[in-house]
């Protein structure tokens, strides 16, 4: 006889990995509109100016583009190991995670915050994020060298949350333009602010709560 408190969790971990597949599917499927290199669909239709002014833009873009999709199935297929007990597969990709984060993923951000549609406010944001994501990885690297493997799993857990804020950034964005159909501008500034900060809360949250 099955015990409700033992399904509860299995249900739980079932239904976010179909959340997480479904939501991976819609992001691989925005990157591969970008394959091979095109300069005129999506999200570069609206940075047209960047794209003729500045040569390097569209190369940091392809950058953090080719390189995020990655970052986001290594950084999941990495917490699976906890249910799973796969040291070694968690070991591995979680090295591709913060080796693809702090020399790709990450720089290539920043970068492009500083050119984020939205004026001051999207631009400080995108910025902000990409240097707490950077620094968060690379303080979990420090801390798996130096054996500290509680600290380190905190420090990935940060990390992972700004990770997907490539996610929640967009769901966010669905539900404010459905709900109150701001001017496009508002909903840059509002989005690049709302896709991470609650995610670094909530996950602060945990740690300290849950101990996670």
């Amino acid at each position: 006889m099955f015990s409700l408190k033992k399904i509860i969790p299995i249900l739980t971990k079932i239904l976010l990995i179909i959340g997480f597949g479904y939501f991976f599917c819609l992001m691989l499927k925005i990157t591969l509109e970008y394959v091979p290199l095109k300069t005129d669909v999506s999200f570069l239709m609206i940075k047209q100016t960047e794209v003729v002014e500045r040569p390097e833009y569209l190369w940091f873009f392809y950058t953090h583009v080719y390189t995020s999709i990655f970052v986001l199935l290594t950084g999941f297929l990495a917490i699976l190991r906890k249910n799973f007990g796969w040291e070694n597969f968690h070991r591995n990709t979680g090295k591709i995670y913060i080796f693809l984060i702090l020399l790709f993923a990450a720089p290539s951000g920043i970068y492009m915050g500083i050119f984020a549609n939205g004026g001051f406010l999207s631009k400080l944001s995108f910025v902000i994020l990409g240097c707490i994501w950077w620094f968060s990885t690379f303080k979990a690297f420090q801390l798996a060298r130096q054996k500290k493997f509680k600290e380190h799993r905190q420090w990935m857990w940060r990390s992972f949350a700004l990770t997907i804020s490539a996610l929640t950034l967009r769901i966010w964005k669905v539900i404010i333009v459905y709900l109150f159909h701001p001017n496009p501008m508002d909903v840059y500034q509002i989005i690049a602010w709302l896709g991470w900060v609650p995610n670094l809360i909530f996950i602060e949250y945990l740690i300290r709560k849950k101990h996670l």
